[in-house]
């Protein structure tokens, strides 16, 4: 019987044996193995995309560089170089942790704002109030820039404005910008319903890519956008454009509608209605739904 089944086995084209031997493999293991390289890949990926359109990235190729110079170091053996290298290298978490500090608070902060993590207790925006008060002043050419804050205190962030503390209303903020107002000369911090702060002097960007004809309101606009999570609304004193920044982003010359849409979409704060509390379970899929959205949007950028 031994014998008939070793010639039996014998008999078997060596193909054949290779995709038995396949088929036995631990596939738990390449699964896992699948798994932990695929969420490497997209996180790296995920995060490169996310760094080069930031004012970090510069910083990131030159720690590619370095990286690259160790090899190369390595492999030529140089021992006292290669010494030098791993000291400094010692203190790359650190500069890491100081240099990109507004990106990761940024990161941290758009992943604080996932539903799963939101109450339905939040002061919704009034948007209308906001493209109301954005209109009226494009029509008078007036100079202005409204700061809607999320999750990053951006008064903590600035140091810097009067505290006003009141409804939102479109006829408030005309009034804190016309040109003979004592606080028309800064910004504006709107915070769920409220009108929290005037007179903010926002940080500028420090970006060298950005177009040059690009004045003090937008390259503030730009800057806090880059600093928090906010959404900046601005409207140009010479021209009378209306754009709005997120995420360092700025897109110029948009309609009331584009704006309306846009503030509507990112802050969900359409017109309220009577709407049952929203479970756990509905906040964490709409926290999946929304991390995906964060991805695609990160890896395929407006191109506006």
């Amino acid at each position: 019987m031994d014998g008939d089944s070793l010639s039996i086995a014998a008999e078997i084209p060596p193909f054949l044996i290779s995709i038995w031997e396949w088929l036995k493999l631990d596939w738990l293991w390449i699964l896992r193995a699948l798994v932990e390289i695929s969420a490497l890949a997209v996180g790296i990926y995920y995060i490169f995309t996310f760094l080069q359109r930031s004012r970090g990235w510069p910083v990131v190729l030159g720690f590619l560089i370095l990286i690259g110079i160790t090899t190369l170091i390595a492999l030529l053996e140089l021992q006292v170089l290669r010494w030098m290298l791993q000291q400094l290298f010692l203190f790359t978490t650190v500069a890491i942790l100081i240099i990109f500090q507004p990106e990761l608070r940024r990161l941290l902060a758009e992943l604080g704002n996932l539903p799963i993590f939101s109450s339905d207790e939040d002061s919704p925006l009034d948007v209308d109030a906001v493209v109301q008060a954005t209109d009226q002043l494009a029509r008078q050419r007036t100079g202005g820039i409204i700061a809607i804050e999320r999750a990053v205190d951006i008064h903590q962030e600035t140091g810097s404005g009067v505290l006003v503390d009141c409804a939102l209303t479109s006829e408030m903020l005309n009034s804190i910008f016309f040109p003979n107002s004592p606080m028309h000369d800064g910004g504006v911090v709107v915070r769920g319903d409220r009108i929290m702060y005037a007179a903010c002097i926002f940080p500028l960007t420090r970006r060298i890519d950005i177009n040059n004809t690009l004045g003090t309101r937008h390259r503030a606009a730009i800057g806090l956008s880059e600093e928090t999570d906010a959404i900046v609304v601005l409207v140009s004193e010479e021209t009378g454009d209306i754009a709005y920044c997120h995420n360092g982003a700025l897109h110029r010359q948009v309609s009331l509608k584009q704006l309306k849409d846009f503030l509507n979409d990112q802050l969900k704060s359409d017109t309220p209605t009577e709407k049952p509390a929203s479970t756990p379970l509905q906040r964490l899929r709409d926290s999946v739904r929304a991390v995906l959205d964060l991805i695609e949007k990160k890896l395929r950028p407006d191109p506006r």
